[in-house]
């Protein structure tokens, strides 16, 4: 598969946008915008997937706990869409960038000429400059949310089928922790960080261990599922703590950072 050699898709999580309460870190959306417009400006492509509608919208609408329900989940996300948004054009504006909304649901993925029109809108967004940012369309669509027999399983996944529909040369991940670790660096400190995978078998499967933050619902092994998907079509895939976006800037310039697996050429 031809890949955009300057074209980055750059994943981003609920458990890096919120706080330890549940509230939008304000400083994470500013730091995230800096960077990514910054990059922009070095002649890269870039392309946001954005997590947290959910979260936020549970904040806003003052639910005392994650919603339980579909209706309630869709409602929140309704709502919470509305405010990730405005943040992201605020900060992006900030630096002088102009964003673009995107939703999409699974069936844009199955039909061969609603993924034409998605792939020539994303072209025409990035050959005008402006950024893209990716959610899954939870308000109408339960794949995400409710569903087994799920596409996306959650907006890791969500990134690597974006990554491969526009033929990106990187995948970054952003999480909330500095990559993968040889053991679970929460029960071991003496953890080590494996910088490099050439191959994503089952033995690096079994290093996931279980799900991610309380306020996330993607865990390391929809991260390793992801990285799978987009390294088979030679995609480089890296996950990157969201608190330090800045590392970023060692990616690109080729030094390592987090956990790079590398695109199978």
């Amino acid at each position: 598969m031809h890949l955009y050699q300057n074209r980055i898709v750059v994943k981003v999580g609920t458990s890096t946008l919120t706080n330890e309460l549940g509230q939008s870190d304000l400083r994470a959306f500013d730091r995230l915008a800096c960077v990514l417009a910054d990059i922009q400006n070095q002649g890269y492509e870039v392309i946001l997937v954005s997590s947290g509608a959910i979260a936020v919208g549970a904040n806003k609408l003052h639910m005392p706990h994650k919603p339980e329900t579909l209706r309630l989940k869709q409602a929140a996300a309704a709502v919470g869409q509305c405010s990730i948004m405005f943040l992201y054009d605020k900060f992006f504006h900030d630096y002088d960038k102009t964003i673009a909304q995107i939703l999409l649901n699974a069936e844009d993925m199955q039909n061969e000429e609603k993924k034409e029109n998605l792939v020539n809108t994303f072209n025409t967004l990035l050959e005008m400059h402006i950024l893209p940012v990716v959610n899954e369309n939870d308000s109408v669509s339960y794949t995400e949310i409710e569903s087994e027999e799920k596409l996306f399983g959650d907006n890791d996944m969500l990134s690597a089928v974006v990554a491969v529909l526009c033929q990106a040369q990187k995948l970054v991940i952003l999480s909330d922790i500095d990559g993968l670790y040889d053991h679970d660096p929460r029960l071991y400190p003496q953890a080590k960080l494996i910088s490099r995978i050439t191959t994503i078998d089952e033995q690096v499967l079994k290093l996931a261990g279980g799900a991610g933050s309380r306020r996330g619902r993607g865990g390391m092994r929809t991260k390793l599922q992801a990285a799978q998907l987009a390294t088979g079509q030679g995609i480089d895939t890296v996950i990157l703590n969201g608190k330090n976006p800045a590392a970023l800037y060692d990616l690109i310039q080729g030094r390592t950072a987090g956990t790079l697996f590398t695109g199978q050429h």
